[in-house]
């Protein structure tokens, strides 16, 4: 049995009954059966189901916005975008996808060769409860798009917002066992990686998630795309928009209460500019309005759960005792829910433990450098590489960071943010693979060579 807890008042709410073994058998099944059907459906076939899924997600996005407040406590502004973006992700996917899955014809010696991308079958994938939408539909509008079918293992507490996709899938017209919502728990996973049914999977999570998803998926030899952790760096030169590189900062560090994969977590910022950015930074952090997260003014919500929120807190207590100074923040709002202030911590000894971990929640490490490779190398020493965001005029500087920040993306006196067009996914702890655009679908998709003419005898 899952129960939602509202981490904004600590409240118990709607109540999910788990799936036993039957039902994961039928599940299963389903999802195999209609595969066979599925990946013979038309390009159009996919496009319209695609488009009205967005039209479902369209006439139920304040539904939706509100379950996601309720189950895991970002404010409804923040849940409303996140609906709105996932309706731009189907229909990205369903304007897009037909180019993306066009055959390329090449030359052969004595005939020619035709690149064919064919669906697989059903993907298993486990996703997260901070974007307890967009995670999910990042994977599922490419999966149905490709002509395979979704097999979900969502979060235990946003077992809701699970359940209300899977409804509008099936009010749009999806096929029984095209999209599925498996309620079960982690320890689960693994049987259904070994299925011979499942042929890949995706996960968004921790980092030791990632090794027990990859582990289970290496002995079945299956294909596997990991989006784990990330500590990413915010890096602020001399020639940067103070003004704008802060109030970018301060969104970074408190959207979603800091829990995002993608937020930058650590500001690394010249020595030129340290002292006019930090008073910047540290008024807009202090500047953030917490309250009741379905007030549209509300600025930070609650974390997910009062064991983040004690996470974090520990973490802050070790960053001090490894000679961080607390500058402001950081504590835990005495009401009922996982409430808490955000903070600034400067000083923190790079080398230190908790300077290698990722802080989900809204805290960030302030560091000063004196030169660009010291920026970089700082950005570097971690085991992570996710995202990463710097802020300069100087082209020689963009291109630098591009070229040596080891990162999978890098933002450019800008948010960085996911979007349906650009590839999304890191390097080193922060995992392997890519989502979104047409890397993401061809992920899990067979790479089909169909050659014609004469081949040379041997090859």
């Amino acid at each position: 049995m899952f129960t939602s807890i509202n981490p904004a008042t600590g409240e118990a709410g709607e109540t999910f009954q788990e799936l036993d073994a039957d039902g994961v058998e039928l599940a299963l099944c389903r999802a195999q059966t209609c595969f066979q059907s599925w990946r013979t459906a038309s390009l159009d076939q996919r496009t319209q189901l695609l488009g009205a899924i967005a039209d479902q997600w369209e006439a139920n996005k304040q539904h939706l916005a509100e379950m996601a407040v309720k189950e895991m406590g970002k404010t409804i502004t923040s849940a409303i975008a996140e609906v709105e973006k996932c309706i731009s992700g189907f229909r990205h996917y369903a304007e897009h996808g037909p180019s993306y899955l066009a055959p390329t014809e090449v030359e052969t010696p004595g005939g020619h060769a035709v690149a064919r991308w064919l669906p697989m079958g059903p993907v298993l994938a486990v996703m997260p409860w901070n974007f307890p939408y967009w995670q999910v539909v990042r994977f599922l509008a490419p999966t149905i798009m490709a002509g395979n079918v979704a097999l979900l293992k969502h979060a235990s507490s946003v077992q809701g917002c699970a359940a209300l996709m899977q409804q509008l899938a099936s009010a749009a017209g999806a096929p029984d066992g095209l999209f599925q919502n498996l309620a079960i728990k982690s320890d689960k996973v693994s049987d259904i990686i070994a299925d011979k049914r499942v042929v890949a999977v995706t996960l968004t999570g921790s980092e030791g998630a990632g090794a027990k998803v990859a582990q289970a998926a290496g002995r079945a030899l299956k294909k596997v795309v990991l989006e784990l952790g990330g500590s990413d760096p915010l890096i602020v030169m001399p020639s940067a928009d103070l003004d704008l590189a802060a109030k970018t900062a301060v969104t970074a560090r408190v959207q979603n209460a800091g829990q995002s994969c993608i937020c930058a977590k650590r500001i690394i910022v010249h020595a030129e500019v340290y002292d006019a950015f930090l008073e910047k930074f540290s008024a807009g952090m202090k500047a953030v309005k917490i309250g009741d997260p379905m007030d549209a003014d509300t600025g930070m919500g609650p974390l997910s759960s009062d064991a983040q929120r004690e996470t974090v807190l520990e973490q802050v207590e070790r960053a001090k005792s490894a000679g961080a100074e607390l500058l402001f923040g950081a504590e835990k709002i005495e009401r009922e829910g996982a409430w808490m202030t955000p903070g600034v911590l400067v000083g923190l000894d790079p080398e230190s433990d908790v300077a290698k971990e990722e802080i989900f929640g809204p805290v960030a490490a302030v560091y000063r450098v004196d030169d660009i490779d010291a920026a970089i190398a700082l950005a570097n020493d971690v085991p992570y590489g996710l995202g990463s965001a710097v802020w300069t005029q100087d082209e020689a500087e963009i291109e630098r960071f591009a070229r040596d920040i080891e990162s999978g993306m890098t933002a450019v006196n800008a948010l960085l943010a996911s979007t349906p067009e650009a590839p999304f996914g890191g390097v080193k702890l922060s995992g392997h693979g890519r989502e979104l655009g047409p890397w993401g679908m061809h992920e899990f998709m067979n790479l089909k060579a169909v050659m014609y003419g004469a081949g040379k005898a041997g090859d």
